[in-house]
């Protein structure tokens, strides 16, 4: 039998990139015409820049004298250009199309417009709370952004589920004090010790008489060590 959790939260915030929506394709694409131009090392900026806003990455990675502005710039604009293969995670649809409104928010570190493009191609609706990159001072790792949502929702991060599948967000979760859930196959310093789902086929959410969400969370093994 597939071992469960049960969660009880007032509220759920989800990232959006590797979480709601599927944009491998595209991030890869970004991420390695960057570092042709630049003549860095893709596969390194590729397992670094998942979760982070594209200015942070970009300026830890680019040469000394690059207009890290001007490259930010392009690399969102090609970005908000390219919507080829992006699909949504699976589960995504059918999992939000049951949230209450004003249950949920979309934390993410792409920008507003970025985002927008992205749920729109994965045909998922945009939530009345969205904290993007735009809307930070600090990206993930630091817990700003879902510290934002919850106040926005006008819930107690504590009493917060977040499910996210990076590094940076997990680590942001964490420091929010809600209750992170990874999605996915990612198992670094910060997924350790979380309940983790394969995609959001494995989790289930009603309402309770009282309020508060009963979420169900098919617990996928942990990765093989």
């Amino acid at each position: 039998m597939t071992p469960r959790t049960t969660l009880n939260p007032t509220a759920l915030l989800f990232d959006m990139d590797g979480t709601l929506v599927d944009s491998t394709a595209v991030v890869e694409r970004t991420w390695r015409r960057f570092a042709r131009r630049h003549g860095l090392d893709a596969e390194e900026i590729l397992a670094t820049a998942h979760g982070r806003r594209t200015g942070e990455t970009v300026a830890r990675y680019a040469p000394p004298g690059t207009d890290a502005a001007a490259e930010t710039a392009r690399l969102v604009a090609e970005e908000v250009a390219d919507v080829d293969g992006i699909v949504p995670v699976p589960g995504a649809a059918g999992l939000l199309s049951a949230l209450p409104a004003g249950t949920w928010a979309v934390v993410t570190s792409a920008g507003r417009e970025l985002t927008h493009r992205r749920m729109a191609a994965a045909g998922l609706p945009v939530p009345e709370v969205l904290v993007s990159a735009d809307d930070v001072t600090e990206g993930k790792p630091s817990p700003e952004g879902y510290l934002a949502a919850a106040a926005a929702l006008g819930v107690d991060p504590a009493r917060t589920v977040v499910f996210e599948d990076a590094e940076a967000g997990l680590r942001a979760a964490r420091a929010s004090g809600a209750t992170p859930v990874v999605i996915g196959g990612h198992d670094g310093p910060a997924a350790q010790g979380l309940t983790r789902v394969r995609d959001l086929r494995e989790v289930t959410v009603r309402r309770t008489a009282s309020g508060v969400l009963d979420v169900t969370l098919h617990r996928a093994p942990a990765p093989a060590a």
